[in-house]
């Protein structure tokens, strides 16, 4: 018997091969395997008398002989089909990944859920089970999607593998396995998700028919499972050649965005972004509910550098128009940058450590551990001049648990601080303001960026830390223009909706409205803390003075009699607006030592941890 297999096949390979069919072929034969268009066999095998898995000593066929049945020929066919799907698109697309510095899709999942530490360009699959899967990989659904239109099989060789040579599987730019498109539920970081990820190698990644149908399968199994979903992408779009029957189609790709939105706020949406991801492709990094993109190699965009200059006359490469800096800086649509494929895994991991499975579940607790620094610094962090600025960062340091502060878009709208972090190993989401940047003054991009982070900390049950030290929001016809009332309104809106345990701690200068986006005493937090450097303050000394005084002021001809009585008037509005006049009204809860900070608020959010809202029933607000 001559069997040939694929042109990439290994010798080990072919010696499984012919052992398969020794075991199973009953009576005499010769065995020879030839590896693509080789004339001589890379293996023979000669038996005599009847196979192990045959019937033997006047055994009947369903005899104790049965217990050495092994793989057939069958089976071996079918793992071939296997190995040839996991081989993915054609070897040229693969070597190109290598000199992108990026791993072929297979070796991304073993990196992500395997026990191997993959390096681009290093991975040689022909040194590997090419049916294995990664150990965490728990299955794979749908790799002979649209398997009939590019592997035609051969009763002589199974099909050739690479799709040239033989004529049997096409030509090597026809190949489709799994559609360019790998679906399925692997283990994660202790935890078990859902996951999809574009095959680039397989007409870049681009999205067709069958493709689309397993991303929807897997979307609508997630909202039944309630685990997290990692979309790992790397695609060009829809497959323009192929739209018919999925581009407008009640079930066509349309209907990713639907899901997306069904699955908002009831699972963790994740995505990391691999390659360009252009036009529709585009849609599943803004609607996850944390993005990360991946440094010198990764873009999204509504449309493609060509043509943005067939519609506007621009011209522009991919970085400038969406590559990271434009939307970790300038949009917003994306969270965080990785240096590499290894930082992306590291970043994600580090994520979804902070949120539970689904909306129904507690976020994970750990063991608690001291802060990196002494909380009995905090007061000397803290300026006693209130328009001096300072790194909240160093506060934040001395109140959670020790590198456990994860930081979310922190080159977005810099004069708010988001991220998580644990205090006494209980996950708590972080609204901060930073006085470093522009004196933590609330522009539009920093209130739509605080806004966004309190809606999803709300949505999966972790509870909000405010540390409010801001002069309020920025005026000017500038952020007018860019919509400081809008963002404004959308980061108060999620403050008020946050049905999650809230603590404030007014740090210094609580003036205007931040106040009330800072969830204050009206904003209904558990508490409302202050430090004894805190102020809160329709507007700060120097402008009130102003706006009441100025005319009185400007009466005083001696210039030293009108500093004397400035700053006679700013003293007397400080005591009026100093947190102590606050405490003493009870407009705040209580003031506490700052060095007892940290142990305050760890009582305060295990105490109130089970605390249950109730909002208006209503369908919804009106407020997006």
């Amino acid at each position: 018997m001559r069997v040939r297999i694929a042109q990439d096949a290994t010798v080990e390979e072919a010696e499984a091969i012919a052992s398969a069919i020794e075991r199973t072929v009953p009576g005499d034969g010769r065995v020879e395997v030839y590896v693509g268009d080789a004339d001589e066999p890379a293996v023979v095998h000669e038996f005599e008398g009847e196979s192990a898995g045959a019937p033997s000593g006047g055994e009947s066929a369903g005899g104790t002989a049965d217990e050495a049945l092994g793989p057939t020929a069958r089976e071996q066919a079918l793992r071939e089909e296997i190995a040839d799907i996991r081989r993915g698109g054609p070897e040229k697309y693969r070597e190109r990944l290598a000199e992108q510095g990026k791993l072929f899709v297979r070796d991304r999942l073993e990196l992500w859920f395997g026990d191997t530490d993959p390096v681009p360009g290093e991975v040689d699959p022909a040194e590997r089970d090419a049916t294995a899967d990664p150990s965490g990989l728990r299955f794979e659904d749908g790799k002979f999607a649209n398997f009939d239109a590019w592997h035609a099989d051969s009763p002589e060789t199974g099909g050739d593998g690479n799709g040239e040579g033989d004529g049997n599987g096409g030509s090597d730019g026809d190949r489709l396995p799994a559609d360019g498109l790998i679906t399925g539920a692997a283990a994660f970081a202790g935890r078990d998700v859902h996951f999809m990820a574009n095959d680039f190698t397989v007409k870049a990644g681009s999205m067709a028919e069958h493709g689309v149908e397993k991303f929807l399968r897997m979307q609508q199994r997630a909202l039944k499972t309630g685990r997290p979903v990692l979309y790992l992408m790397d695609s060009s779009g829809g497959r323009i050649d192929q739209q018919t029957g999925f581009f407008a189609n009640r079930e066509g790709i349309g209907k990713y965005y639907y899901n997306h939105s069904m699955l908002s706020g009831r699972v963790p949406q994740v995505c990391v972004l691999y390659g360009p991801c252009i036009a529709g492709a585009a849609y599943t990094p803004v609607f996850a509910d944390f993005t990360v993109m991946v440094r010198d190699m990764s873009a999204m965009a509504i449309a493609s550098p060509r043509m943005v200059e067939m519609v506007t006359g621009e011209q522009i490469d991919l970085d400038e128009l969406g590559g990271p800096d434009v939307h970790t800086r300038h949009s917003g649509s994306a969270d965080l940058v990785a240096e590499d494929e290894h930082h992306a895994r590291d970043l994600v991991a580090q994520l979804i450590s902070y949120l539970p499975d689904n909306s129904d579940e507690d976020p994970p607790r750990t063991e608690g551990r001291a802060p990196a620094k002494s909380p009995g610094g905090i007061d000397g962090v803290v300026p006693e001049e209130p328009n001096r600025g300072y790194d909240m960062e160093r506060l934040i340091e001395r109140v959670v648990d020790a590198d456990t502060f994860f930081e979310l878009q922190p080159e977005y709208g810099p004069e708010i601080l988001t991220g998580f972090a644990r205090i006494d190993g209980r996950p708590v989401g972080v609204v901060a303001n930073q006085p470093a940047q522009r004196a933590g003054a609330i522009f539009p991009d920093a209130a739509r960026k605080a806004a966004e982070f309190v809606w999803k900390c709300d949505a999966f049950d972790v509870p909000l830390l405010y540390l409010c030290d801001t002069p309020g929001f920025m005026a000017g016809s500038d952020v007018e223009k860019e919509g400081i009332l809008e963002a404004g309104k959308k980061m108060i809106y999620a403050t008020s909706a946050a049905t999650v345990p809230k603590q404030c701690v007014v740090v210094r200068k609580a003036y205007g409205a931040g106040i009330y986006a800072m969830s204050g005493p009206a904003y209904d937090p558990e508490s409302t803390i202050g430090l004894p450097s805190g102020e809160i303050a329709i507007m700060g000394p120097e402008a009130a003075i102003n706006a009441v005084y100025a005319n009185k002021l400007d009466d005083i001809d001696d210039p030293e009699e009108r500093e004397r009585r400035e700053r006679e008037l700013r003293e007397a509005y400080r005591e009026d607006i100093d947190v102590h006049r606050m405490a003493s009204e009870v407009v705040i809860d209580e003031i506490v030592p700052p060095s007892d900070l940290r142990e305050e608020l760890a009582a305060r959010f295990a105490f109130y941890e089970s605390v249950e809202k109730e909002r208006p029933d209503k369908k919804h607000g009106t407020v997006l």
